[in-house]
């Protein structure tokens, strides 16, 4: 494991309704779900085909009774996971749960100084034993960090997992910066909007037509908070809400039989669009003249 040290390596959903949860996820990301628990935590395993993508369970009462709300969850590789708890509250990063046994290594469920929250693994022994393919579908495709200051996360984050910043040619900008994690670019961060109220990581799911996608979250009682938008490389995104509150987002390409649109107009980059992606401009596409098509912007 030694040489996934600082790369996302797992994910959760932690969250109030797992038998919801899971029907929701089957049905928007064609996932199939697993029962892995044992006498002391229910506990699903996503799949995407054969291999294990992410886990579910729920959110505890106490966590619940504290303010606690559904979230998705990335987990970090690391070599020690007593030692970089200890050093990232040297960093100036606090944890949450301290160094511990668990059903899928020795884990420990850290926060940033600007109190975005992740985790930490040692000795993957569930699911994912090495990192992800990002470009597979029903994979996660790309990690995404709503910093209150991105300059400074980024410092420590470098300081933490020896991550590196991405030049221009990569999609970094003055007001997104791209990373790489080892051999791997799958890393953004910007300014949080100020209307989020805590630094936060959004995770994106790779999935084929992002429009037939877009109107499962819906049809499944989700919500498409902003979306779909095409980026300037071609691919499109959306940022969503699954029905117990857990925010994710969804990145893919638009159908044949969805191409001939009207022309599309770019927006530069703007934290208060909320709208910002790895790779430059985003282009909103403008409402089709067609009145029984559907309307996007």
């Amino acid at each position: 494991m030694g040489s996934y040290h600082g790369r996302f390596i797992w994910y959760e959903l932690i969250t109030t309704d797992m038998a919801a949860a899971r029907a929701f996820y089957t049905q928007v990301v064609g996932w199939s779900a697993q029962d892995e628990s044992r006498p002391d935590l229910a506990y699903t395993v996503f799949c995407s085909g054969t291999t294990p993508v992410s886990g579910l369970m729920d959110l505890p009462h106490e966590a619940r009774r504290m303010g606690a709300t559904p979230r998705w969850m990335g987990y970090v590789s690391v070599d020690d996971v007593d030692a970089a708890a200890d050093r990232l509250t040297r960093l100036g990063g606090s944890v949450c749960v301290p160094p511990t046994g668990s059903n899928i290594g020795r884990i420990s469920v850290v926060a940033d100084p600007q109190n975005a929250t992740l985790a930490l693994v040692q000795g993957m022994i569930a699911g994912q034993q090495k990192p992800p393919e990002p470009n597979k579908p029903g994979r996660v495709g790309w990690h995404e960090l709503l910093a209150a200051d991105h300059q400074k996360a980024f410092a420590f984050y470098d300081e933490l997992f020896g991550w590196r910043k991405a030049g221009a040619e990569n999609g970094s900008t003055e007001i997104y910066q791209v990373i790489h994690t080892g051999e791997a670019t799958v890393v953004g961060m910007s300014n949080k909007r100020q209307i989020d109220p805590i630094p936060f990581w959004r995770f994106y799911l790779n999935i084929g037509d992002i429009d037939a996608a877009a109107a499962r979250v819906e049809a499944a009682g989700g919500l498409v908070l902003d979306g779909p938008l095409e980026l300037s490389g071609g691919g499109l995104i959306a940022r969503c809400r699954d029905p117990q509150g857990a925010t994710f987002a969804l990145q893919g390409k638009r159908s044949q039989d969805r191409v001939g649109r009207a022309p599309a107009s770019e927006v530069g980059w703007s934290t208060e669009w909320g709208r910002v992606s790895s790779r430059g401009r985003l282009v909103v596409n403008k409402a089709r003249k067609d009145p029984t098509s559907d309307a996007e912007g």
